[in-house]
């Protein structure tokens, strides 16, 4: 007797959930993942038409993605301490790209939250901040010195 798509989905599924630990919700969306890669290779046999597959939904919820030890990559779901240009670039993104696909900020560090406070942590630790302040401090008050002055003009004799 021959098994249906929902039967062999569920042994799949049921031996991926054995391996390694997972929730409700990804087992839920495992399951659908893997019912839909049967339905498209079953048709993809039988020769009927295939449905698009470009507009693909990420495997978990992007503010679930980055995690305290690890960053999972949105686009093929393997983990990292950080998402580098190189594996971005592996799916033809760039980090903007990246991070206004899946709604995060242009500001949003692609690593690891333990890695971001270890980094912000050494930043202080070496003074950026103030040193940041400084900066910005005396651009406004060039910048304000510059607008009280008038411009004069050189001239040149021939």
């Amino acid at each position: 007797m021959t098994k249906t798509l929902v039967e062999m989905a569920a042994e799949i599924v049921q031996a991926q959930g054995s391996s390694k630990s997972m929730n409700i919700e990804e087992l839920q969306e495992a399951l659908k993942e893997t019912f839909s890669t049967l339905q498209n290779l079953q048709a993809m046999e039988t020769g009927e038409a295939v449905a698009d597959t470009k507009e693909q939904k990420p495997a978990i919820a992007p503010e679930k993605s980055i995690l305290k030890n690890k960053i999972i990559c949105l686009e093929c779901g393997e983990e990292f301490k950080t998402l580098s240009f190189k594996h971005l670039q592996s799916h033809d993104l760039t980090r903007r790209e990246y991070r206004i696909k899946y709604g995060f900020s242009l500001r949003q560090p692609l690593c690891a939250k333990a890695l971001t406070e270890k980094r912000k942590k050494a930043g202080k630790e070496r003074g950026i901040p103030d040193a940041l302040k400084k900066s910005i401090a005396s651009r406004k008050k060039a910048a304000a010195a510059a607008k009280k002055k008038p411009a004069t003009r050189k001239t040149t004799k021939k």
